[in-house]
């Protein structure tokens, strides 16, 4: 369980200034035996570790406490978080920083590239907080990392995970030009629950972005992704999966939510992986090219053998 104080900084301030006087949500101390993980410090850990650190790179991994970080990082798999490590929106399950961001890094996406490269990365996952402080969204950037990863490591293919670029004109049309092969953005949660746990995102603006990403090029693969565990019930889950398929998203993600703190989103039950699997079974009966649904499945968890069997499955149906 992580902190709200983020006692690292200097000035000690809140680390979600916004959730600091909510009232304290219960907390399900023990974890069944399917969450737990090993802890991370290998010695290729340490090494992946010590590059993001010569890069200055601020990872999702760690802002927002995956619990896979061990397993990824021994592999060199690293999800790279840019535009900063503070957000402009407070959703209720993100354990990212929420406040004012500061300007954009125009050495940014050199630093991610050569970062890219010294990891020798054949699959890269790049996702960002949200920025709504800025006119485009930050769709440029974006498109800046991807051009700047393509010319340092031109065999790497590159998965982005965007924000929702709502009210930005434009903005979905920059990030797609820059032919991303994979374009991720999640909807977490089924829209019930938007109003408690993502208030600031819209469900079907989400359906739609992911839609138009297809409808401007097809040959982009598309993937979502969910948290279950937040009180959700089956029949909406499913009826999202229809969401999506209904944009043509190719690719679909399923995991357990886990509460950062005691001021975060309260787990409302862990998800058995016999449900999980009933999920994947359902998913891939709605016509998904690759479902991954289990407790601890996160949007870039294996995303480089994931992309691998997109491509397979993409060839298997046109064949």
């Amino acid at each position: 369980m992580a902190v709200v104080l983020d006692l690292l900084n200097k000035d000690q301030r809140p680390r979600h200034p916004e959730k600091a006087h909510r009232p304290d949500q219960p907390v399900q101390q023990r974890k069944p035996e399917w969450i737990r993980v090993k802890a991370p410090g290998s010695p290729k850990w340490a090494e992946t570790n010590r590059i993001v650190r010569e890069n200055k790179l601020v990872t999702v991994c760690e802002e927002a406490g995956c619990p896979n970080i061990g397993e990824c990082w021994e592999k060199k798999h690293a999800t790279f978080m840019i535009m900063g490590d503070t957000c402009t929106r407070a959703c209720a399950f993100c354990n990212v920083k929420t406040g004012m961001p500061q300007a954009l890094d125009p050495n940014e996406p050199e630093s991610v590239a050569k970062a890219v490269e010294k990891l020798g990365l054949e699959h890269v996952v790049i996702t960002s907080v949200d920025r709504d402080d800025l006119s485009d969204g930050g769709a440029q950037h974006f498109a800046d990392v991807i051009h700047a990863i393509r010319a340092r490591s031109p065999k790497t293919t590159i998965e982005i995970l965007t924000p929702d670029f709502l009210r930005k004109p434009g903005a979905l049309e920059i990030v797609v030009a820059a032919k991303p092969d994979v374009f991720n953005h999640n909807l977490e949660t089924v829209p019930s629950k938007y109003l408690k746990v993502r208030p600031g995102a819209r469900y079907f603006h989400s359906i739609r972005l992911l839609q138009q990403v297809k409808e401007l090029d097809p040959t982009i693969f598309t993937k979502s992704g969910i948290m279950v565990g937040l009180g959700e019930e089956r029949n909406e889950v499913l009826q999202l999966m229809d969401d999506l398929r209904s944009g043509d998203v190719d690719f679909m993600t399923i995991g357990q939510y886990l509460q950062p703190t005691k001021k975060h989103h309260q787990v409302i039950r862990f998800v058995t992986p016999d449900e999980f699997k009933a999920y994947e079974t359902t998913a891939y009966a709605k016509g998904f090219l690759l479902v991954s649904s289990s407790p601890l499945t996160r949007s870039s968890h294996h995303a480089g053998e994931d992309f691998a069997k997109l491509k397979a499955a993409r060839l298997a149906k046109l064949g």
